[in-house]
């Protein structure tokens, strides 16, 4: 149902897909996730383990159409700081392995002047497809 797509002559990406081909399921889309648990509350303040409470989230909206992480096919990402990501990024790969395992779809990460909720780190929004 999902085909990674991958010109034979590009190196390959490391972290997400140049592009994902999809036949058949329900399309879901899910709202930005922020970093705040299913309260509006933030239990943590650093940018990983704000990713963590948003991938975390996206997954919880996810099983609610009956999917899984392997059915996410796109992330986009918006941070507000690109160092504070960078700086994050072994966290925020353990963070990945453990809740998404080796499944990388096609992702965006761009940089924003600010959330709407001042205390978010990152927003990540997420297109999944659900066999069906």
């Amino acid at each position: 149902m999902i085909q990674v797509l991958q010109p034979p002559d590009w190196a390959r990406p490391r972290g997400y897909a140049n592009g994902i081909a999809v036949k058949g399921g329900t399309t879901v889309y899910i709202a930005g996730q922020i970093g705040w648990n299913g309260q509006c509350v933030f239990e943590a303040h650093d940018f990983a383990g704000q990713f963590r409470q948003a991938l975390a989230n996206i997954l919880a909206v996810l099983a609610q159409a009956g999917g899984r992480p392997e059915h996410v096919v796109r992330l986009t990402w918006y941070v507000v700081d690109k160092q504070e990501y960078l700086a994050a990024l072994a966290e925020v790969g353990a963070a990945w392995r453990e809740l998404m395992g080796r499944n990388y779809p096609v992702m965006a990460v761009v940089q924003v002047g600010g959330l709407v909720e001042d205390a978010a780190r990152l927003e990540i929004e997420a297109t999944a497809v659900v066999p069906e």
